[in-house]
């Protein structure tokens, strides 16, 4: 599978052009062929922009993943929606994909196949409480899904779930051997960044994909350093922390490969 990471430039105060960058990005990745285009966390509104989520926040019919939906069919590629404010009183139908919630917002990614079509959705876990509104202003989700897509079991986490290695080993469990994990991971904390999804790629002997934006908030700059992970935690391709996209391949039959050679996951107790 080919994937773009969309390290999209992202501005608090410029939703319609966020949007634009998106779907822009999604433009000239699948130009080049690939399969899936990966965005950020809160790509439209800004993770840091918590003024804007309630007057931003949409269905999953809304307008941004309507957009969205739109491009991955104009453009035959399946599409991650790295995230948006979900307003859950506006999601109310159900499908295989997903489960409508209650009242309330979420943080809500979702997984678009190339004919545009919802395969999966997934609200934010864990949601951050250190110098941010988020655990103030959002629900957090309860669901775990994971599809097919190109030969992948696929699964997606959010940011600050890199820290919890146990939801990791659900989505092992689950099949799961592609995760993406659209994010907006601030300065100065690269260490963590870099250090966190590559010891879940390792632990699961799966590739995980992080996906972060470009951006400075009043109070925050993300880190950028969008990364693919193979199954022993090597990086596959990056970047720095200025808008770019990176292209990189992911081999469902390497997943294979790894663990047969290493066959740790068999000697879990």
């Amino acid at each position: 599978m080919k994937l773009a990471l969309a390290q999209i430039r992202v501005e608090a105060a410029d939703v319609a052009g966020n949007v634009d960058r998106a779907e822009a990005a999604i433009e000239r990745a699948a130009a080049r062929g690939v399969d899936l285009v990966a965005l950020p966390e809160l790509f439209n509104v800004g993770y840091f922009a918590f003024d804007l989520y309630a007057r931003n926040a949409e269905g999953l019919d809304g307008e941004t993943l309507s957009r969205l939906s739109d491009a991955a069919l104009d453009n035959d590629v399946a599409v991650l929606a790295g995230s948006i404010v979900e307003d859950l009183g506006e999601t109310r139908e159900q499908t295989d994909a997903y489960t409508p919630a209650e009242d309330g917002l979420a943080n809500t990614a979702v997984l678009f196949d190339a004919e545009g079509e919802r395969q999966l959705v997934y609200r934010k876990h864990h949601l951050f409480g250190y110098e941010s509104a988020e655990t103030g202003l959002l629900t957090a989700g309860e669901r775990l899904p994971v599809t097919d897509l190109g030969g992948f079991t696929v699964g997606v986490t959010t940011c600050y779930d890199l820290r919890f290695p146990e939801q990791y080993r659900e989505l092992l469990d689950r099949g799961a051997d592609l995760v993406l994990v659209p994010s907006a991971w601030p300065y100065p904390r690269v260490e963590h960044w870099q250090t966190l999804p590559r010891a879940r790629a390792i632990e699961n002997l799966s590739y995980v994909a992080t996906i972060n934006g470009s951006a400075d908030f009043e109070d925050a700059t993300l880190v950028g350093r969008s990364t693919l992970f193979d199954p022993w935690g090597t990086p596959v391709a990056t970047t720095d922390d200025r808008p770019d996209v990176v292209y990189a391949e992911a081999d469902p039959d390497e997943i294979a490969r790894v663990r047969d050679d290493f066959p740790a996951l068999d000697d879990r107790r």
